[in-house]
């Protein structure tokens, strides 16, 4: 069976469907500038039933196991000094499969996963998430007022969305430089039409929880899919990737997405002018980026072309 299933590309981008793990050991060593994406939340939302999805795992072990083959080769293919960001949230347990209802350091695992390949834990930002919402879609007990009313010992905050960045060893051939020129998020900052509009906007972005990130800005929404087209279960909001192609690539820089999705990754580096490699297993995803990708890089032409 062969490594790539399928493969498309055009003007700055590529997208391979397979198995990351097999696809990314073709990567050249020392080749990606940075690395951003949505690992699969272990056993919590099962994309396919395929034995190489990394979700569809028997238990937290065996997810662990998977993943770790990636993170070795990540290791390999993005270059000294360079950064590797990861979007995800703790896991919550429940009585049924875990016996307590609580919650498991996932994020914690995940940073563990990159120092034993020798990553050094770089930052992090804590992404707010609203409880009502988040009680609405998960109807979790530790969110449900009645359980205030009846024993508050079950009850908890929502569990919020990380962005962890992990970096290579070594010296950066490139500097990343260059003040901010405008700003990925809601609610911006006063603009002074001088280099203080760049200091606003570091300002925001440096903060250690991001309050400003529209849940809704995703690539699914942006595309405004018909029902019967691809949708993914956890899209990754385009602010998010946006101020991390903003903080830790130049223009022109390669970005890897291993986990592609229906394309949001490669959407946002295509529009900030940077180069994208994506590794998509789920075939049905894979269609629908290569269509995201398409449709994007011909918008693009579109605005050269009248500007």
């Amino acid at each position: 069976m062969s490594v790539v299933l399928g493969q498309e590309q055009g003007h700055d981008w590529i997208l391979y469907h397979g198995d990351c793990v097999e696809v990314i050991k073709g990567i050249p060593d020392n080749s990606i500038h940075y690395s951003i994406s949505s690992p699969p939340f272990a056993s919590l939302y099962v994309f396919s039933n395929s034995n190489r999805d990394m979700s569809n795992c028997k238990d937290d072990g065996e997810f662990a196991g998977h993943f770790q083959f990636l993170v070795k080769e990540l290791h390999r293919v993005i270059m000294p000094g360079r950064l590797v960001s990861f979007h995800c949230m703790n896991l919550p347990t429940t009585k049924a499969r875990d016996g307590f209802i609580g919650i498991k350091d996932f994020r914690g695992e995940l940073i563990k996963a990159f120092q034993k390949e020798g990553f050094i834990f770089h930052s992090e930002v804590c992404i707010w998430k609203d409880p009502a919402t988040a009680m609405q879609r998960t109807k979790s007990i530790r969110l449900l007022h009645k359980q205030v009313k009846k024993d508050s010992a079950l009850s908890g905050q929502c569990i919020p969305d990380y962005l962890v960045t992990m970096r290579k060893l070594g010296d950066n051939s490139e500097p990343i430089k260059g003040p901010f020129t405008y700003y990925a998020g809601d609610n911006p900052p006063p603009e002074t039409g001088t280099e203080r509009d760049s200091i606003y906007i570091w300002e925001r972005y440096a903060s250690p929880v991001w309050m400003d990130i529209n849940p809704s800005d995703t690539l699914q929404y942006r595309s405004a899919k018909d029902n019967d087209d691809e949708r993914h279960v956890s899209p990754l909001q385009l602010q998010v990737i946006e101020r991390g192609l903003q903080l830790w690539t130049n223009p022109g820089d390669v970005v890897l997405d291993p986990f592609n999705g229906i394309g949001s990754t490669g959407y946002v580096s295509l529009n900030c002018g940077r180069k994208y490699v994506g590794i998509e297993l789920k075939e049905s995803y894979y269609k629908a980026a290569t269509t995201n990708l398409m449709n994007c890089a011909n918008n693009r032409q579109q605005s050269l072309f009248y500007a």
